[in-house]
């Protein structure tokens, strides 16, 4: 999987261009055959305004949030996009410069303001960021557009209007949630978030949104904690992006990027802090796992699993088997936070530029991690994991902690598998083979990676000059086998006559089935679902 592929021309500065919406939707040219059965919209949420006025945003999570859509119906393509009108965005338009500070760059008072606007503007207290620009996801019948914050967005997923803003405070004791739930069969929403615990101290709360209501009711006025979670450092709660969930567990990584709190909380005083400011690396706890079970919910304190440090964003998928749990991570080796790097003036830079500062960068590593759910205290120092088909190990230590050492599923240097998705429907929560993700070459997207999971053996798509998205898996209607389905991924290939195109790959080999061409940029996505 390891790419080879170089990228002197620099052609992936254009993903990180600003881009006007659409007043309509416009069509594509297809070459190949899509599948006749794939009829549905492809949402994806990313940043497709990079300036506002003449102030540049800094950090490659700040840009102001588009929702994309690729409509398939009757074997024609087409494409629209709109901006998010979220209140950071209006406001932003308004006053032709940034008002709200995001994750890596910071607002400042109106200028226009006098003196005495200008200092009661620094403490009339924290104005968090409603610029839902990570993921799209349901909830009911209806669709959000979210971010870190407690903040989110309904859409209208067909014409991409703006609907609503939600504050997810009024429902849930959380101060943000992530943009990665799990979401049941039925429509139940499970997700995690931090918030304050018993006597002042910070905590994870995983909380729970019913699915649609018989009296067309709103779920998220319904939402619970289902379970509290404890962090191990009291004012310093680690930086959390997804979790895992089984059958009959919740897996939370807890990982040694912190957000201190106290700096969080003084950071609006001080001229130009971000939340950028508030991260810092514990360099001695290294990685814990924690596991609370489902069904009654109950945080399970007696097993402390721990592991070396490393940075993690992105779960793959967890299970449980013979009395194990086993989760599989898209790890970043280290302490230090892979964040650091991913400010506008890195992923700008020219190519070589790019590959220094990638060596500097905790290194990426596919991981499977083991755990034991039967702990006996007489099997101090033995491998507890009897799996036969992995070789990650767990050891119980004298002070109870089980010391667990991972299965590498994949490593290249500098080069990662990230952005993972997989058969969600059919293999959430249970043994799999397949994983999907989009390949980062020193951080630049340029390839899209299957990645057998039980073998360790790679499919690759790469086309030179072209930048692809996460992919996301499409079941074939009435399909046997996991992998029988398709891949949709936006593709960028700077100066083609349609640099914008929906590719449509086979997820058994990753051979191109076709691809929908439009004659306008498409700036970078991130997440995304695909709505049949």
């Amino acid at each position: 999987m390891v790419s080879r592929v170089e990228h002197p021309a620099a052609g992936y500065k254009k993903l990180f261009e600003s881009v006007e919406e659409l007043n309509e939707p416009i069509p594509a040219e297809i070459k190949g055959v899509i599948p006749s059965w794939l009829g549905g919209s492809l949402l994806r949420m990313g940043p497709g305004l990079f300036e506002i006025g003449d102030e540049p945003f800094h950090h490659m999570f700040d840009g102001q949030a588009v929702i994309h859509k690729f409509d398939l119906k009757n074997g024609q393509v087409t494409y629209y996009r709109k901006f998010i009108r979220s209140d950071t965005y209006v406001r932003a338009m308004t006053e032709n410069r940034v008002v709200i500070t995001e994750f890596g760059t910071a607002a400042y008072p109106d200028p226009c303001k006098n003196i005495f606007s200008r200092f009661f503007t620094y403490f009339r207290g924290i104005e968090v960021t409603d610029n839902c620009l990570v993921n799209i996801y349901p909830v009911g019948e209806d669709f959000y557009a979210v971010t870190e914050t407690n903040y989110i967005t309904k859409v209208d997923p067909d014409s991409l209007e703006t609907l609503k803003k939600v504050d997810l405070c009024k429902y849930l004791s959380v101060n943000g949630v992530t943009a990665h739930p799990h979401i049941e069969p039925d429509g139940t929403v499970y997700n995690i978030g931090n918030c304050f615990g018993k006597n002042m101290s910070l905590a994870y709360n995983i909380v729970k949104i019913p699915p649609a209501q018989k009296d067309k009711s709103d779920p998220i006025e319904k939402s619970e904690v289902v379970v509290q979670l404890p962090s191990s450092e009291r004012l310093k709660p680690s930086y959390v992006h997804s979790f895992g969930m089984t059958d009959n567990y919740f897996v939370f990584v807890e990982q040694p990027v912190k957000i201190n709190l106290l700096k969080f909380l003084s950071a609006w005083s001080f001229r130009g802090a971000t939340y950028m400011d508030c991260f810092e690396s514990n360099s001695s706890m290294g990685t814990w796992f924690h596991l609370a079970t489902r069904d009654p919910a109950d945080y399970m304190s007696s097993h402390k699993f721990r592991t070396s440090a490393f940075n993690i964003f992105h779960c793959i998928n967890s299970y449980e088997d013979q009395g194990f749990i086993v989760v599989d991570l898209c790890t970043w080796k280290g302490h230090d936070f892979v964040y650091n790097y991913l400010y506008m003036a890195n992923v700008k830079e020219e190519w070589e530029e790019v590959k220094k500062s990638a060596t500097r960068a905790p290194q990426p590593e596919v991981r499977r991690y083991v755990l034991p759910l039967d702990i006996h205290r007489e099997e101090q120092g033995k491998n507890l994991v009897s799996l036969s088909y992995t070789t990650a190990t767990a050891v119980l230590h004298s002070d109870g902690t089980i010391w667990l050492e991972p299965e590498v599923l994949f490593s290249g240097p500098r080069q990662a598998f990230e952005f993972p998705q997989i058969n969600y429907s059919r293999c959430r929560g249970k043994k799999y083979s397949f994983a999907y993700g989009l390949g980062l070459n020193h951080f630049i997207p340029d390839r899209i990676v299957k990645l057998n999971v039980q073998t360790k053996e790679t499919w690759v798509w790469q086309e030179e000059d072209s930048y692809p998205s996460e992919p996301l898996f499409v079941p074939t209607p009435g399909a046997t086998e996991e992998d029988d389905g398709v891949l949709l991924s936006i593709v960028v290939k700077p100066g083609a006559d349609r640099p914008g195109s929906l590719l449509v790959l086979d997820a058994k080999k990753l051979t191109e089935l076709a691809r929908a061409e439009v004659n306008t940029m498409i700036p970078v996505t991130l997440h995304g679902i695909y709505k049949p």
